[in-house]
């Protein structure tokens, strides 16, 4: 019987694995630190590789405190950091460049600059967002800049960008295997990139951040079944949920008694 579900944590400083009952108690969990990077004053990256092996290592850690297989778990849902940033390449899987954290502000100058036009609310009908250094939409533009190379193979469909969300969903599914590339809605929304009236991607904003429509994942609910897991110890189990969290105590207390 597929008597329990997993919630997969990813935080700014740690993932997650955790094991609930169909009581919704919580049964299993393993807990693992990733490395903060600092190159310059206000830069703050991730490894996404190691986020990614993290996940791998919790996963298999839960299920092992109690002698649970991928047959007992009757899904797998994500919950993320917010607007961290990830681009890697189609074919591979592996990502241009360190991940920029939410935190970062590098791109600050492009805040102002994008803000002489229309000033710090010039996006804000279709997105409800400020122009800031904190959301998604102008971390990309940075990468595609930045990154030797990564405007031309962008444009030519060989790179795919998306949030911690879509990043562990497109690996737990397949990665360059089939993997599925998706977002859902509330993730979508902190990239300064979506309408919040189609729920889709905006044009406008595209073209005026410069970036190809082509690169990014299809746009979801939160709540329905995206793909089956193929990672070995969770074979087969629906991955059904995606969820940007920006309060994360509840978890902290809840699951570790500290705050993460």
């Amino acid at each position: 019987m597929k008597n329990y579900i997993g919630a997969i944590d990813q935080g700014t400083t740690s993932t997650r694995f955790i094991v609930f009952d169909k009581d919704a108690r919580i049964v299993a969990v393993a807990q693992k630190e990733h490395r903060q990077i600092y190159p310059r004053p206000g830069w703050v990256e991730h490894d996404a590789d190691e986020i990614l092996r993290r996940t791998h290592e919790v996963i298999g850690e839960a299920l092992q405190q109690r002698g649970l297989q991928a047959a007992d778990l009757a899904a797998i849902g994500i919950t993320n950091q917010r607007e961290t940033t990830v681009v890697w390449e189609r074919k591979t899987g592996r990502p241009i460049a360190n991940a920029i954290v939410w935190q970062d502000t590098r791109v600050g100058d492009e805040v102002a600059k994008f803000a002489k036009q229309g000033g710090q609310d010039r996006f804000r009908a279709q997105t409800g967002l400020p122009l800031s250094t904190y959301f998604s939409g102008l971390k990309l533009r940075w990468i595609l800049e930045n990154v030797a190379d990564a405007r031309v193979k962008a444009a030519a469909g060989e790179l795919l960008f998306g949030n911690i969300d879509t990043f562990l969903v497109w690996n737990l599914t397949g990665g360059p295997g089939g993997g599925v590339h998706v977002t859902d809605v509330t993730n979508a929304s902190r990239t300064q990139l979506m309408n919040l009236k189609t729920l889709d991607w905006d044009e406008e904003l595209l073209q005026a951040f410069e970036i190809p429509r082509a690169m990014l994942p299809k746009v979801r609910s939160s709540s329905e079944v995206y793909g089956a897991a193929r990672l070995p110890e969770i074979s087969g189990v629906p991955v059904a949920g995606v969820l940007e969290i920006s309060k994360r105590r509840w978890w902290g207390r809840r699951v570790s008694g500290r705050e993460k």
